[in-house]
């Protein structure tokens, strides 16, 4: 049996009720404790999900806690995952675990010299639907991919987001908040990027809030919010990214993948699941998944509308947790989330530059995961 590895949550916001409703289908892992730098946030979360309290300092030294769960916001990322490391523990970050290649390289020195790990959301690319895409390619069904286009294009999040402002500052936008989702499931499809290029723009430098509870407060804009970047793979691959805050509606698919025996279009990357589908050459587009049983394929979570989704989020906290006890590496893994890093400040560089950018790291793709290694992450994989 699995040893089970204790979970401590710094940054008790939004996010963290994701990780705590979703951590108990898992094995390996056990949220045992929040922290927060407003204790009455953490004491709210913990109280709403039978874990303890505790202050900052005081989970970082508590024995029973192995892991910790960097849920912070961006710019606190890097200081907290070092402080975690220098507690001695390992760390899981939310997404982007750091604003630049420097801090990741830091937390790579220090996690090696220590023996210890550093993981990164999303996990979202674990889910049964990019697998299934991940599957289709790696048996060669639309052949070797020549090129692509995604695109991650909508309004921003002051109309629904109580505290929105992070996303308009440094480390926010949408290449950082929504482009790992993006980029990490490009290098799980088809490998490392070699270089960049990007044009990018601030259409509305002020946006006024309208949601509760702020309604009416005004945030003043300092990162791009329109973006539109090339990427050069490593293997040949050329893949548009268009990327904006600055859109009511469009109809672009999320995701668009070309290959020399074929088309693969993948649903949206910020979601463990929908539709897949793929070409021959140029027949018809044929529906997937077809007899792919995969458990993070399967809606779990009632939205408000009604509607159900596929939510399966701790997946890569609790893969990390299962590949320390048996020594492999775990799939939201720092080099693959450093590489995305950087190439994610490369096209803000490029589109500041007006220049090519070639990347400073690569790395390996994450191993797949398929039906069975899926399940065996689950407590309950019925």
């Amino acid at each position: 049996m699995t040893r089970t590895l204790g979970v401590g949550i710094i940054g008790c916001g939004n996010i963290s009720q994701s990780y705590l409703t979703q951590a108990p289908r898992f094995r390996g892992i056990e949220i045992r404790a929040c922290a927060d730098l407003n204790q009455d946030a953490a004491r709210q979360r913990a109280e709403e999900f039978g874990v303890r309290a505790e202050t900052v300092d005081g989970l970082l030294g508590s024995s029973d806690i192995d892991i910790i769960l960097n849920l912070t916001i961006p710019a606190a990322h890097f200081e907290v995952s070092r402080q975690s490391l220098d507690a001695g523990k390992h760390v899981y970050s939310e997404k982007p675990f750091v604003l630049d290649v420097a801090q990741g390289q830091e937390l790579a020195r220090m996690a090696k010299a220590r023996g210890l790990r550093v993981g990164s959301a999303p996990d979202t690319f674990l889910g049964g639907s990019h697998q299934f895409a991940r599957h289709l390619v790696d048996q060669g069904i639309v052949g070797n991919i020549v090129g692509g286009t995604c695109h991650v294009m909508s309004h921003g999040m002051e109309h629904w987001h109580p505290n929105p402002d992070f996303f308009f500052k440094p480390g926010g936008g949408p290449i950082l908040d929504l482009g790992p989702y993006y980029i990490t499931n490009l290098v799980q499809l088809i490998g490392p990027v070699k270089r960049v290029a990007a044009i990018s723009s601030t259409p509305t430098p002020e946006r006024i809030i309208t949601s509760e509870p702020r309604s009416g407060e005004k945030i003043t804009v300092e990162t791009p919010t329109t973006i539109h970047a090339v990427l050069e793979f490593a293997s040949g691959a050329v893949v548009t990214l268009g990327a904006s805050w600055d859109v009511w509606k469009n109809g672009h698919a999320p995701m668009e993948l070309y290959g020399d025996k074929g088309t693969l279009l993948v649903p949206d990357p910020n979601f463990f699941a929908g539709n897949v589908s793929h070409s021959e050459k140029n027949g018809d587009f044929v529906a997937g998944p077809v007899d792919w049983d995969h458990p993070f394929g399967i809606a779990n979570r009632d939205l408000p509308d009604g509607r159900k989704v596929a939510d399966y989020r701790t997946a890569g906290l609790a893969d990390m947790a299962i590949g320390i006890v048996e020594n492999r590496e775990n799939r939201c893994g720092l080099d693959v989330a450093l590489h995305v890093i950087d190439v994610m400040t490369s096209i803000l560089r490029s589109g500041e530059a007006g220049s090519f950018i070639t990347l400073e790291t690569t790395c390996n793709r994450p191993a797949a995961l398929g039906p069975d290694a899926a399940r065996a992450l689950l407590l309950d994989a019925g």
